[in-house]
């Protein structure tokens, strides 16, 4: 493939932006899962659908506890298990005696979608909703078009009832009914009613707006583009799932062209060869714990703070959104140890990034657009999410020099690139002034929306950040050193 042809792929796709919801999905950075359920009470991962109602009886639910213990680590959004593969409501459902409505708690008359959602909702989260298409209790499950409308009239009742829904959240877990047919589901006819009632909630998963990460591990590769290639519109076809794991690019095991390590020109032919270019950001989705599931036999394998800093720098640090799942107990509570650590995380993150070193200082870029003051370096310095520095057309190389007025001795970089026009840049370099000449400090591939780097403590007076390659003029919103 010529380089012509690859150039003009490459600005296609710096010219692909988000919608204005999976931008807002993407400001949030940090949300919560809570997994909730039948299986809370049989200490299970899977329920099979035939749980007695009545085994679902936690004995002080605190929703408000939930949001707080979200506040508290800094996450934004909470997701709940509305319906788990066990078929089990955690909402009086008018189309299933499956849930809630049948078991003691809250004398039958309780709802725990409404709790959290009305707790969300005080508390300043946003609320979203997980509903497992796969429903191992429902008889009409493998009857593919009598399901189909089942789960529509579910889902209607979680879109229509609960206010504002910022994401929801779909599993492509499939099975088989009682027929001995596996289910076909209605992608497209959810997505319709997703768009019709909730248009400002993106559609994880399977869905148009948001994919999954590749792993459950919390982890997206270093390089990590928002905008992949497709051969199908994802708001009317489902790609199969080896394209599907081809694009999500960001596990080894998942195969190439877009793989973890690719180059820059093989992403930029397999993009050649896609119908759709379209903007399709990350989700990393892990557990604080073992499982999803709270087991009192994990109460001592909360995950380490080490452990839990490393998936944020390599996921929010690496343009996705982590989505960390903590799990109420059979009380109806997150446990002290999940959330003492998730106190311990926010706390080192707020120490870590309190104070940038570049912040207000002088900058001067190589080439800016049009030498215009709207686009100056200074624009990546001044925490105005609205504005960014960016150079004249077809410049996609160039540096900016940070001037810290004094020796600072920093270890992170934070880099964000204005997203809303689109993501572009394919690789930069950081070096630092030795008293004689440029040494480099770190180097990556892509940027996104925020790239968080870690390297040895450097001191130094000067910096320089290098765009080495670009697919078209570069932006940058934000520049850190901490």
């Amino acid at each position: 493939m010529s380089n012509n042809h690859l150039t003009d792929i490459a600005r296609r796709a710096a010219r692909v932006t988000p919608a204005p919801r999976q931008l807002a999905w993407q400001q949030l950075e940090f949300t919560a899962f809570a997994h909730f359920g039948v299986n809370t009470f049989t200490d299970r991962e899977w329920g099979d659908g035939t749980e007695d109602p009545r085994i679902f009886a936690p004995t002080a639910l605190d929703a408000g506890q939930w949001v707080q213990t979200c506040r508290d680590a800094g996450m934004r959004m909470l997701i709940l298990t509305a319906k788990h593969h066990d078929g089990f409501c955690l909402w009086p459902s008018r189309y299933t005696e499956h849930s809630v409505k049948n078991s003691p708690w809250r004398n039958g008359k309780g709802d725990v979608v409404r709790e959290v959602a009305d707790a969300c909702r005080e508390g300043g989260l946003r609320f979203g909703v997980y509903l497992s298409p796969w429903d191992r209790h429902e008889p009409t499950y493998g009857n593919s078009p009598a399901y189909n409308a089942h789960f529509k009239n579910q889902l209607r009742e979680l879109l229509t009832e609960y206010g504002d829904i910022a994401e929801v959240w779909f599993d492509g877990a499939c099975g088989e009914g009682p027929n001995g047919k596996r289910q076909v589901y209605d992608w497209p006819g959810y997505y319709a009613l997703v768009r019709e009632l909730q248009p400002d909630a993106v559609i994880f998963g399977c869905g148009p707006d948001v994919r999954w990460c590749g792993n459950e591990k919390g982890y997206a590769s270093e390089t990590l583009w928002s905008v992949v290639g497709l051969s199908v519109d994802l708001e009317h076809q489902v790609p199969n799932w080896e394209e599907y794991h081809r694009v999500i690019g960001s596990d080894p095991n998942y195969g190439t062209p877009v793989r973890a390590g690719a180059t820059e020109d093989e992403t930029l032919e397999c993009l050649a060869t896609a119908k759709h270019l379209l903007w399709y950001p990350a989700e990393c989705d892990t557990s604080i714990r073992p499982g999803w599931f709270y087991h009192a036999s994990q109460d001592e394998q909360v995950k380490s703070l080490e452990h839990l800093v490393d998936i944020y720098y390599q996921s929010v640090g690496r343009n996705a959104v982590l989505l960390l799942n903590v799990p109420p107990d059979q009380r109806g509570l997150m446990h002290e140890n999940d959330a003492q650590r998730l106190r311990e995380l926010r706390q080192t993150l707020d120490e870590t990034f309190r104070v940038n070193l570049a912040q207000g200082k002088r900058a001067r870029a190589s080439n800016t657009r049009g030498a215009l003051q709207e686009f100056a370096p200074e624009r990546a310095l001044d925490g105005d999410p609205r504005t960014y520095w960016t150079t004249d057309p077809d410049v996609t190389q160039a540096s900016i020099e940070f001037d810290l007025g004094q020796p600072a001795t920093f270890s992170r970089m934070l880099l964000q690139e204005h997203v809303a026009v689109g993501q572009r840049v394919a690789e930069y370099s950081l070096e630092a002034w030795d008293g004689a000449d440029w040494a480099e400090v770190v180097r990556g591939t892509t940027i996104g929306y925020k790239k968080l780097d870690r390297f040895p403590a450097t001191t130094t007076n000067r910096v320089r950040l290098n765009i080495l390659s670009a697919r078209d003029c570069p932006t940058l919103q934000a520049f850190g050193l901490y």
